[in-house]
């Protein structure tokens, strides 16, 4: 946990899909209001894909829109939600 993505040897897969802004804050039912429609999406992680490259990391990418079945080995004891500054 002390490393940064420079530091280490792996090579992640970074994969778009618009649920990945599900709020789960009201009831069991996440919201997807928030999340960016496909034509602001897809430009904002072809930008996130092209900057992560441009600092070398090999990242593999997933097909935007698509169902895909991802297979992973999680590395460690700790998953971390990034948020925005909203208070739960």
């Amino acid at each position: 946990m002390n490393l940064s993505i420079l530091d280490v040897v792996v090579k992640p897969l970074s994969s778009l899909n618009s649920p990945l802004c599900g709020d789960c804050r009201k009831g069991r039912r996440p919201s997807f209001i928030a999340a960016a429609r496909p034509e602001k999406a897809d430009p904002l992680y072809q930008a996130f894909m092209d900057e992560i490259s441009r600092l070398g990391v090999p990242v593999k990418a997933g097909i935007f829109q698509a169902m895909m079945d991802v297979e992973l080995i999680n590395d460690g004891p700790v998953t971390m939600m990034l948020d925005s500054n909203k208070l739960f």
